[in-house]
């Protein structure tokens, strides 16, 4: 069964920085595309950074220069690292993939999701 479970969220002031996580299980992350996605209160769900199987990596552009997406493949284990953390980037995290090589811009195409990891970000 393929599983997704999200750790290191939590609350920091402006211009901190956090490690997100998302361990895996049932698959092995390195064979398919994988992301981070989030959502504010009243908000859509976005994506915020995308890593395919061949590690090409891209950002939305509002995270761009300050979130770094990376796989440890030796744990399985998809991260995020944020700095310079602002208040907009409060929002809930997810990661997900959509089980295939190269990742795509729709969300519908992310079948397997975590449960979601809390950001908050103080000014």
């Amino acid at each position: 069964q393929v599983q997704l479970v999200e750790s290191g969220g939590g609350s920091v002031q402006a211009g901190g920085s956090l490690r997100l996580s998302c361990a895996v299980s049932g698959y092995t992350s390195s064979g398919y595309c994988m992301a981070w996605f989030r959502q504010a209160p009243g908000k859509e769900r976005e994506g915020v950074a995308t890593i395919g199987r061949d590690g090409t990596t891209s950002y939305a552009d509002s995270v761009k220069g300050r979130f770094t997406i990376s796989k440890d493949n030796a744990k399985n284990t998809l991260l995020l690292q944020m700095n310079s953390l602002k208040p907009d980037d409060t929002a809930m995290y997810y990661c997900a993939t959509n089980l295939k090589r190269f990742c795509g811009l729709d969300i519908q195409e992310y079948t397997v999701w975590g449960q979601g990891t809390q950001v908050t970000v103080s000014s």
